[in-house]
Protein backbone atom coordinates (compact mmCIF):
# COMPACT_ATOMS: atom_id res chain seq x y z
CA UNK A 1 0.00 0.00 0.00
CA UNK A 2 1.70 3.59 -0.95
CA UNK A 3 2.19 5.84 1.93
CA UNK A 4 -0.35 8.60 2.14
CA UNK A 5 0.42 11.54 0.36
CA UNK A 6 1.43 13.39 3.87
CA UNK A 7 3.70 11.25 4.93
CA UNK A 8 5.85 12.04 1.63
CA UNK A 9 9.54 12.61 2.56
CA UNK A 10 10.38 16.71 2.06
CA UNK A 11 10.88 17.93 -1.25
CA UNK A 12 14.88 18.34 -1.77
CA UNK A 13 16.96 20.76 -4.14
CA UNK A 14 13.90 23.56 -4.06
CA UNK A 15 11.49 21.60 -5.38
CA UNK A 16 9.91 21.28 -9.21
CA UNK A 17 11.31 24.49 -9.55
CA UNK A 18 14.79 23.27 -8.53
CA UNK A 19 14.69 20.43 -9.68
CA UNK A 20 13.82 22.35 -13.57
CA UNK A 21 16.70 24.59 -13.11
CA UNK A 22 19.15 21.93 -12.39
CA UNK A 23 18.32 19.75 -15.38
CA UNK A 24 19.62 22.49 -17.78
CA UNK A 25 22.31 24.07 -15.03
CA UNK A 26 24.22 20.96 -14.44
CA UNK A 27 24.60 20.21 -18.10
CA UNK A 28 24.98 23.85 -18.98
CA UNK A 29 27.95 24.07 -16.86
CA UNK A 30 29.55 21.14 -17.53
CA UNK A 31 29.74 22.63 -21.39
CA UNK A 32 31.21 25.89 -20.26
CA UNK A 33 34.01 24.23 -18.19
CA UNK A 34 34.93 21.66 -21.03
CA UNK A 35 34.95 24.73 -23.40
CA UNK A 36 36.68 26.78 -21.02
CA UNK A 37 39.75 24.26 -20.60
CA UNK A 38 40.43 24.20 -23.73
CA UNK A 39 40.40 28.39 -24.32
CA UNK A 40 43.61 30.20 -24.04
CA UNK A 41 42.46 32.22 -20.47
CA UNK A 42 41.19 29.90 -18.91
CA UNK A 43 39.02 32.09 -17.45
CA UNK A 44 36.05 29.89 -15.64
CA UNK A 45 34.20 33.44 -15.19
CA UNK A 46 34.40 34.80 -18.82
CA UNK A 47 32.47 33.27 -22.04
CA UNK A 48 34.69 31.44 -24.77
CA UNK A 49 35.36 33.81 -27.42
CA UNK A 50 35.06 31.82 -30.03
CA UNK A 51 32.76 28.54 -30.50
CA UNK A 52 34.04 25.14 -32.14
CA UNK A 53 32.10 24.45 -35.34
CA UNK A 54 29.15 21.88 -34.94
CA UNK A 55 31.60 18.73 -36.57
CA UNK A 56 33.60 19.78 -32.87
CA UNK A 57 30.87 19.70 -31.21
CA UNK A 58 28.74 16.75 -31.82
CA UNK A 59 29.93 13.39 -33.68
CA UNK A 60 27.89 10.28 -34.06
CA UNK A 61 31.18 8.52 -33.03
CA UNK A 62 31.17 10.04 -30.04
CA UNK A 63 27.90 8.34 -29.53
CA UNK A 64 28.79 5.15 -30.73
CA UNK A 65 32.20 5.26 -28.55
CA UNK A 66 30.02 6.18 -25.72
CA UNK A 67 27.34 3.32 -25.73
CA UNK A 68 30.12 1.08 -26.55
CA UNK A 69 32.04 1.98 -23.29
CA UNK A 70 29.05 1.15 -21.71
CA UNK A 71 28.18 -1.97 -23.16
CA UNK A 72 31.94 -2.90 -22.39
CA UNK A 73 31.48 -1.86 -18.60
CA UNK A 74 28.27 -3.95 -18.36
CA UNK A 75 30.38 -7.28 -19.83
CA UNK A 76 32.48 -6.63 -17.25
CA UNK A 77 29.51 -6.26 -14.52
CA UNK A 78 28.12 -9.99 -15.80
CA UNK A 79 31.95 -12.19 -15.07
CA UNK A 80 32.04 -13.89 -12.23
CA UNK A 81 32.34 -11.87 -8.78
CA UNK A 82 35.66 -12.68 -6.24
CA UNK A 83 32.36 -11.89 -3.87
CA UNK A 84 29.10 -11.44 -3.32
CA UNK A 85 28.03 -8.96 -1.06
CA UNK A 86 24.36 -8.27 0.40
CA UNK A 87 23.03 -4.53 0.30
CA UNK A 88 21.16 -3.29 3.62
CA UNK A 89 18.08 -5.00 4.81
CA UNK A 90 14.61 -2.80 2.64
CA UNK A 91 11.49 -2.62 3.67
CA UNK A 92 10.00 -6.12 2.98
CA UNK A 93 13.07 -7.23 5.22
CA UNK A 94 14.86 -8.31 2.22
CA UNK A 95 18.70 -8.20 0.87
CA UNK A 96 19.97 -7.61 -2.49
CA UNK A 97 22.70 -8.95 -3.87
CA UNK A 98 25.38 -7.23 -5.64
CA UNK A 99 28.40 -8.74 -7.49
CA UNK A 100 32.08 -6.85 -6.29
CA UNK A 101 34.36 -7.14 -9.35
CA UNK A 102 34.66 -3.50 -9.59
CA UNK A 103 38.17 -3.34 -9.52
CA UNK A 104 38.35 -6.73 -11.58
CA UNK A 105 36.69 -4.47 -13.96
CA UNK A 106 39.03 -1.82 -13.46
CA UNK A 107 42.49 -4.25 -14.33
CA UNK A 108 40.49 -5.20 -17.16
CA UNK A 109 39.77 -2.67 -19.04
CA UNK A 110 43.78 -1.46 -18.03
CA UNK A 111 44.60 -4.56 -20.08
CA UNK A 112 42.53 -3.87 -23.08
CA UNK A 113 43.19 -0.40 -23.66
CA UNK A 114 46.91 -1.34 -22.99
CA UNK A 115 46.94 -3.70 -25.76
CA UNK A 116 44.61 -1.74 -28.18
CA UNK A 117 47.36 1.01 -27.47
CA UNK A 118 50.13 -1.58 -28.56
CA UNK A 119 48.19 -2.61 -31.52
CA UNK A 120 48.07 1.54 -32.59
CA UNK A 121 44.82 2.59 -30.55
CA UNK A 122 44.88 6.51 -30.64
CA UNK A 123 43.86 6.89 -27.19
CA UNK A 124 45.36 10.52 -27.37
CA UNK A 125 42.71 11.49 -29.84
CA UNK A 126 39.97 11.35 -26.87
CA UNK A 127 41.73 14.62 -25.54
CA UNK A 128 39.93 16.26 -28.63
CA UNK A 129 36.85 14.46 -28.93
CA UNK A 130 35.92 15.65 -24.93
CA UNK A 131 32.93 17.64 -25.91
CA UNK A 132 31.14 15.55 -28.58
CA UNK A 133 31.46 12.67 -26.00
CA UNK A 134 30.23 14.69 -23.07
CA UNK A 135 27.22 15.93 -25.15
CA UNK A 136 26.64 11.97 -26.22
CA UNK A 137 27.03 11.08 -22.72
CA UNK A 138 24.24 13.46 -21.62
CA UNK A 139 22.02 12.37 -24.04
CA UNK A 140 21.89 9.11 -22.83
CA UNK A 141 21.54 10.32 -19.33
CA UNK A 142 18.87 12.20 -20.47
CA UNK A 143 17.36 8.86 -22.13
CA UNK A 144 18.36 6.43 -19.51
CA UNK A 145 16.46 8.50 -16.73
CA UNK A 146 13.59 8.47 -19.43
CA UNK A 147 13.50 4.94 -19.59
CA UNK A 148 14.15 4.37 -15.72
CA UNK A 149 11.03 6.99 -14.54
CA UNK A 150 8.72 5.14 -16.91
CA UNK A 151 9.75 1.86 -15.24
CA UNK A 152 9.13 2.78 -11.76
CA UNK A 153 5.49 4.19 -12.39
CA UNK A 154 4.68 0.47 -12.97
CA UNK A 155 7.01 -0.58 -9.96
CA UNK A 156 5.44 -1.47 -6.36
CA UNK A 157 5.26 1.34 -3.64
CA UNK A 158 7.51 -0.33 -1.30
CA UNK A 159 10.09 -0.22 -4.15
CA UNK A 160 10.35 3.54 -4.34
CA UNK A 161 12.72 5.78 -3.08
CA UNK A 162 11.77 7.52 0.58
CA UNK A 163 11.70 11.00 -1.46
CA UNK A 164 11.30 9.67 -5.32
CA UNK A 165 7.56 9.81 -5.39
CA UNK A 166 5.89 13.56 -4.59
CA UNK A 167 3.70 13.04 -7.96
CA UNK A 168 5.55 16.04 -9.66
CA UNK A 169 7.08 14.84 -13.14
CA UNK A 170 10.11 17.08 -13.34
CA UNK A 171 11.02 16.57 -9.60
CA UNK A 172 10.40 12.60 -9.79
CA UNK A 173 12.26 12.28 -12.88
CA UNK A 174 15.31 14.52 -11.53
CA UNK A 175 15.47 12.73 -8.21
CA UNK A 176 14.48 9.53 -9.06
CA UNK A 177 11.36 7.05 -8.03
CA UNK A 178 12.64 3.93 -7.73
CA UNK A 179 15.45 2.84 -5.07
CA UNK A 180 16.93 -0.38 -6.87
CA UNK A 181 15.84 -0.39 -10.42
CA UNK A 182 16.71 -3.93 -11.53
CA UNK A 183 16.34 -6.51 -14.98
CA UNK A 184 17.19 -9.90 -13.18
CA UNK A 185 20.38 -9.08 -11.14
CA UNK A 186 21.31 -6.59 -13.06
CA UNK A 187 21.04 -3.33 -10.73
CA UNK A 188 21.37 -0.01 -12.56
CA UNK A 189 22.22 2.35 -10.22
CA UNK A 190 24.78 0.13 -8.64
CA UNK A 191 26.65 -0.54 -11.85
CA UNK A 192 26.67 3.54 -12.68
CA UNK A 193 27.89 3.88 -9.22
CA UNK A 194 31.43 3.50 -9.67
CA UNK A 195 32.17 1.75 -12.82
CA UNK A 196 31.35 4.00 -16.52
CA UNK A 197 32.32 7.21 -15.10
CA UNK A 198 35.11 6.36 -12.36
CA UNK A 199 36.71 4.42 -14.97
CA UNK A 200 35.89 6.57 -17.57
CA UNK A 201 37.50 9.38 -15.67
CA UNK A 202 40.94 7.58 -15.69
CA UNK A 203 40.55 6.93 -19.02
CA UNK A 204 39.78 10.48 -19.95
CA UNK A 205 43.55 11.56 -17.70
CA UNK A 206 45.59 8.92 -19.25
CA UNK A 207 44.67 10.19 -22.63
CA UNK A 208 45.20 13.91 -21.88
CA UNK A 209 48.61 12.91 -20.28
CA UNK A 210 49.41 10.83 -24.00
CA UNK A 211 48.06 13.98 -25.49
CA UNK A 212 50.60 16.06 -23.68
CA UNK A 213 53.20 13.80 -24.40
CA UNK A 214 52.48 13.57 -28.12
CA UNK A 215 52.65 16.98 -28.30
CA UNK A 216 55.73 18.07 -26.08
CA UNK A 217 57.36 14.87 -26.26
CA UNK A 218 57.03 13.90 -23.01
CA UNK A 219 54.31 14.12 -19.91
CA UNK A 220 54.81 16.79 -17.34
CA UNK A 221 55.76 16.16 -13.89
CA UNK A 222 52.23 18.12 -13.11
CA UNK A 223 50.16 15.76 -15.11
CA UNK A 224 51.81 12.82 -13.90
CA UNK A 225 51.23 13.75 -10.49
CA UNK A 226 47.46 13.97 -11.30
CA UNK A 227 46.85 11.13 -13.08
CA UNK A 228 48.70 9.13 -10.44
CA UNK A 229 46.41 11.21 -7.06
CA UNK A 230 43.28 10.13 -9.20
CA UNK A 231 44.17 7.09 -10.27
CA UNK A 232 45.15 5.87 -6.50
CA UNK A 233 41.61 7.22 -5.94
CA UNK A 234 39.30 5.25 -8.31
CA UNK A 235 41.41 2.10 -7.53
CA UNK A 236 40.79 2.62 -4.00
CA UNK A 237 37.04 3.51 -4.86
CA UNK A 238 36.60 -0.08 -6.81
CA UNK A 239 39.04 -2.21 -4.16
CA UNK A 240 36.58 -0.75 -1.38
CA UNK A 241 33.46 -1.16 -3.74
CA UNK A 242 31.29 -3.13 -1.27
CA UNK A 243 31.40 -0.02 0.99
CA UNK A 244 29.40 1.58 -1.59
CA UNK A 245 26.52 -0.19 -0.22
CA UNK A 246 26.34 1.82 2.77
CA UNK A 247 26.35 5.12 1.25
CA UNK A 248 23.06 7.51 0.64
CA UNK A 249 23.22 7.03 -2.89
CA UNK A 250 22.30 3.45 -2.76
CA UNK A 251 20.36 3.28 0.46
CA UNK A 252 18.15 6.22 0.40
CA UNK A 253 18.12 8.02 -3.26
CA UNK A 254 16.12 7.16 -6.05
CA UNK A 255 18.26 6.30 -9.52
CA UNK A 256 16.94 9.39 -11.27
CA UNK A 257 18.56 11.89 -13.72
CA UNK A 258 20.55 13.49 -10.98
CA UNK A 259 22.65 10.01 -10.47
CA UNK A 260 22.78 9.16 -14.11
CA UNK A 261 24.03 12.17 -15.62
CA UNK A 262 26.45 12.64 -12.46
CA UNK A 263 27.78 9.24 -13.13
CA UNK A 264 28.03 9.20 -17.00
CA UNK A 265 28.56 12.78 -17.59
CA UNK A 266 29.42 14.83 -14.56
CA UNK A 267 32.07 12.56 -12.95
CA UNK A 268 34.09 11.81 -16.24
CA UNK A 269 34.50 15.04 -17.62
CA UNK A 270 34.11 17.60 -14.84
CA UNK A 271 36.68 15.18 -12.70
CA UNK A 272 38.97 15.40 -15.04
CA UNK A 273 39.48 19.50 -15.49
CA UNK A 274 42.97 19.12 -14.04
CA UNK A 275 44.77 17.26 -16.59
CA UNK A 276 42.62 19.02 -19.33
CA UNK A 277 43.85 22.42 -18.14
CA UNK A 278 47.53 21.12 -18.56
CA UNK A 279 47.01 19.90 -21.72
CA UNK A 280 46.67 23.26 -23.21
CA UNK A 281 48.09 25.36 -19.99
CA UNK A 282 51.69 23.54 -18.75
CA UNK A 283 52.74 24.21 -15.87
CA UNK A 284 56.95 24.21 -14.17
CA UNK A 285 56.53 21.70 -11.04
CA UNK A 286 59.82 21.30 -9.30
CA UNK A 287 60.88 18.92 -7.45
CA UNK A 288 60.28 20.15 -4.00
CA UNK A 289 57.00 21.38 -4.22
CA UNK A 290 55.82 18.08 -5.75
CA UNK A 291 57.00 16.40 -2.71
CA UNK A 292 54.69 18.99 -0.79
CA UNK A 293 51.72 18.64 -2.80
CA UNK A 294 52.34 14.34 -2.58
CA UNK A 295 52.45 14.37 1.21
CA UNK A 296 49.16 16.69 1.16
CA UNK A 297 47.39 14.09 -0.91
CA UNK A 298 48.79 11.35 1.18
CA UNK A 299 47.85 12.88 4.39
CA UNK A 300 44.09 13.43 2.64
CA UNK A 301 44.27 9.59 1.74
CA UNK A 302 45.19 8.27 4.91
CA UNK A 303 42.00 10.55 6.72
CA UNK A 304 39.42 9.50 3.96
CA UNK A 305 41.00 5.90 3.63
CA UNK A 306 41.58 5.26 7.69
CA UNK A 307 37.98 6.87 7.99
CA UNK A 308 36.10 4.76 6.07
CA UNK A 309 37.70 1.70 6.77
CA UNK A 310 37.19 2.12 10.71
CA UNK A 311 33.22 2.63 9.91
CA UNK A 312 33.22 -0.64 7.61
CA UNK A 313 34.37 -2.46 10.07
CA UNK A 314 32.42 -1.56 12.98
CA UNK A 315 29.19 -1.99 10.78
CA UNK A 316 30.26 -5.82 9.56
CA UNK A 317 31.64 -6.64 12.86
CA UNK A 318 31.61 -4.53 16.20
CA UNK A 319 33.76 -6.90 18.01
CA UNK A 320 36.56 -6.80 15.27
CA UNK A 321 39.21 -6.05 17.85
CA UNK A 322 40.45 -2.77 15.75
CA UNK A 323 37.26 -0.85 17.15
CA UNK A 324 35.84 -3.21 20.24
CA UNK A 325 37.11 -0.54 22.45
CA UNK A 326 35.13 2.34 21.06
CA UNK A 327 32.80 4.21 22.25
CA UNK A 328 29.22 4.23 21.09
CA UNK A 329 25.61 5.71 22.07
CA UNK A 330 23.04 3.52 21.91
CA UNK A 331 20.12 3.98 19.43
CA UNK A 332 16.79 3.22 19.29
CA UNK A 333 16.95 1.15 16.06
CA UNK A 334 19.52 -1.28 17.51
CA UNK A 335 22.67 0.51 15.86
CA UNK A 336 25.62 1.86 17.78
CA UNK A 337 26.71 5.35 16.92
CA UNK A 338 30.64 5.61 17.13
CA UNK A 339 32.11 8.64 19.56
CA UNK A 340 35.88 8.15 19.42
CA UNK A 341 38.21 6.86 16.89
CA UNK A 342 38.28 9.01 13.67
CA UNK A 343 33.87 9.57 13.91
CA UNK A 344 35.07 11.31 17.43
CA UNK A 345 37.16 13.72 16.15
CA UNK A 346 34.18 14.76 13.53
CA UNK A 347 31.23 13.10 12.12
CA UNK A 348 32.00 13.12 8.69
CA UNK A 349 36.43 12.30 9.12
CA UNK A 350 35.95 11.02 5.44
CA UNK A 351 34.47 14.19 3.61
CA UNK A 352 38.03 15.94 5.06
CA UNK A 353 40.17 13.69 3.60
CA UNK A 354 37.83 13.53 0.56
CA UNK A 355 38.36 17.73 0.71
CA UNK A 356 42.46 17.56 1.58
CA UNK A 357 42.91 15.17 -1.66
CA UNK A 358 41.01 17.38 -4.21
CA UNK A 359 43.05 20.39 -2.86
CA UNK A 360 46.55 18.23 -3.66
CA UNK A 361 44.85 17.67 -7.03
CA UNK A 362 44.60 21.06 -7.63
CA UNK A 363 47.82 22.02 -6.46
CA UNK A 364 49.74 20.76 -9.47
CA UNK A 365 47.87 23.47 -11.87
CA UNK A 366 49.35 26.02 -10.10
CA UNK A 367 47.45 29.30 -8.99
CA UNK A 368 46.98 31.38 -11.86
CA UNK A 369 43.73 30.03 -12.71
CA UNK A 370 40.30 29.50 -10.76
CA UNK A 371 39.75 26.25 -13.43
CA UNK A 372 41.70 23.63 -11.88
CA UNK A 373 40.14 24.93 -8.30
CA UNK A 374 36.75 24.02 -9.75
CA UNK A 375 36.70 20.59 -8.39
CA UNK A 376 37.46 21.61 -4.91
CA UNK A 377 35.06 24.24 -4.64
CA UNK A 378 32.02 22.13 -6.13
CA UNK A 379 32.89 19.37 -4.01
CA UNK A 380 33.17 21.38 -0.70
CA UNK A 381 29.40 22.82 -1.95
CA UNK A 382 28.50 19.14 -2.17
CA UNK A 383 29.73 17.32 0.33
CA UNK A 384 28.96 20.55 3.33
CA UNK A 385 25.04 19.87 1.40
CA UNK A 386 24.84 16.49 1.86
CA UNK A 387 26.26 16.64 5.69
CA UNK A 388 22.92 18.88 6.11
CA UNK A 389 20.83 15.81 4.08
CA UNK A 390 22.90 13.46 6.56
CA UNK A 391 21.67 15.56 9.37
CA UNK A 392 18.60 15.66 8.63
CA UNK A 393 17.87 11.74 8.16
CA UNK A 394 20.33 10.89 10.97
CA UNK A 395 18.15 13.23 13.12
CA UNK A 396 14.85 11.44 11.85
CA UNK A 397 15.86 8.32 12.36
CA UNK A 398 17.83 8.67 15.46
CA UNK A 399 16.39 11.06 17.50
CA UNK A 400 17.46 11.66 20.82
CA UNK A 401 20.41 9.48 20.10
CA UNK A 402 21.63 11.61 17.50
CA UNK A 403 20.92 14.71 19.72
CA UNK A 404 23.52 13.24 22.02
CA UNK A 405 26.13 12.09 19.13
CA UNK A 406 26.12 16.01 18.12
CA UNK A 407 26.35 17.09 21.42
CA UNK A 408 29.41 15.02 21.85
CA UNK A 409 31.02 15.31 18.14
CA UNK A 410 30.35 19.05 17.62
CA UNK A 411 32.00 19.93 14.70
CA UNK A 412 30.87 18.42 11.06
CA UNK A 413 34.02 17.98 8.78
CA UNK A 414 36.86 20.38 9.94
CA UNK A 415 37.74 19.89 14.04
CA UNK A 416 37.31 23.25 15.53
CA UNK A 417 36.24 24.92 11.99
CA UNK A 418 32.91 23.62 10.61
Amino acid sequence: MAPPRGSQAPLEFGGPLGAAALLVLLPATMFHLLLVAGSESARILALPTSLPGLQALWSPRALLLCVTWLGLQAALYLLPARKVAEGLELKDKSHLRYPINGFQALVLTALLVGLGVSLGLPLGALADMLFPLALAATLIAFIFSLLLYLKALAAPAQDLAPGGSSGNPIYDFFLGRELNPRIGSFDFKYFCELRPGLIGWALINLALLMQEAKLRGSPSLAMCLVNAFQLLYVGDALWHEEAVLTTMDITHDGFGFMLAFGDLAWVPFTYSLQAQFLLHHPQHLGLPLASVICLINAVGYYIFRAANSQKNTFRKNPSDPSVADLETISTATGRQLLVSGWWGMVRHPNYLGDLIMALAWSLPCGVSHLLPYFYPIYFTTLLVHREARDERQCLQKYGRAWHQYCQRVPYRIVPYIY
